[in-house]
């Protein structure tokens, strides 16, 4: 069956000299890897490459059939063009970073629509906004709810939240229950869109400390998420 869908790159191996494995979100069946062969073969090829950069948005056209799990494209094009997500060195950090998340994190072959809506809408977000200090820690909280374990907001006024239970608490409970800065944060973000992520400020220690709660957060939900390898580079240069 032909298929025709808008995707979005999560990551690209070198294989072989000249191909690519290259591993998509696609609107209509989900996490899809396609085999582009010759893409690196020559410098006429550099356009085509960047079709292949991580988190950008494209539109497939390939053989679907739910059997196979590696396909060869027979069209490629750009949907989205990004201004700056590429070219600037901070958002290119966030990009590499979010990328490994979703490649690891995204496992499911199927459609899911609203999922796919909100990733194309906060990338284009991220590529126009110009204070994004702290979009990546509202990306990965809000995608927690496409992912299912979003935090239960009904106590959110509670003194606690259990990161192993996902809910606010009145009492401390385990070693996974926080409280102080992180739980401010968690509380303010919890209550903002993307249009209001400049209202909040904080230091560069802050952001890493929420950072890492949320990614221990995704660590105790996802039995098969692991702390990103370029969470190292990404806290370097970006704080």
């Amino acid at each position: 069956m032909l298929s025709t869908t808008n995707a979005i790159v999560l990551s690209k191996l070198k294989y072989r000299d000249n191909d690519l494995i290259v591993k998509c979100y696609t609107q209509e069946h989900g996490i899809i890897s396609f085999l582009v062969r010759g893409v690196l073969k020559s410098k006429k090829s550099n356009t085509k490459v960047a079709y292949f950069q991580l988190l950008s948005q494209i539109q497939v056209v390939f053989n679907y059939t739910k059997t196979r799990s590696l396909y060869t494209l027979k069209e490629v094009k750009t949907t989205a063009i990004y201004t700056s997500l590429h070219s600037h060195i901070l958002k290119s950090s966030v990009v590499m970073f979010l990328s490994e998340i979703l490649a690891t994190t995204l496992q499911e072959e199927e459609k899911n629509e609203a999922l796919y809506s909100y990733l194309e809408t906060t990338l284009l977000w991220f590529d126009a906004d110009k204070e994004y200090a702290n979009f990546h820690l509202l990306f990965l909280l809000k995608l927690t709810k496409y992912l299912g374990f979003y935090p239960d907001v009904s106590q959110i006024n509670f003194s606690y939240f259990n990161l192993e239970d996902g809910s606010f608490q009145t009492k401390e409970y385990g070693r996974y229950s926080i409280s102080g800065e992180n739980l401010i944060l968690l509380k303010e973000l919890l209550g903002i869109k993307f249009d209001a992520l400049h209202t909040i400020k904080i230091n560069a220690q802050k952001r890493q400390s929420f950072l890492n709660m949320i990614l221990l957060y995704f660590e105790l939900h996802l039995g098969s998420f692991r702390t990103p390898k370029s969470l190292q580079i990404f806290n370097q240069v970006f704080n």
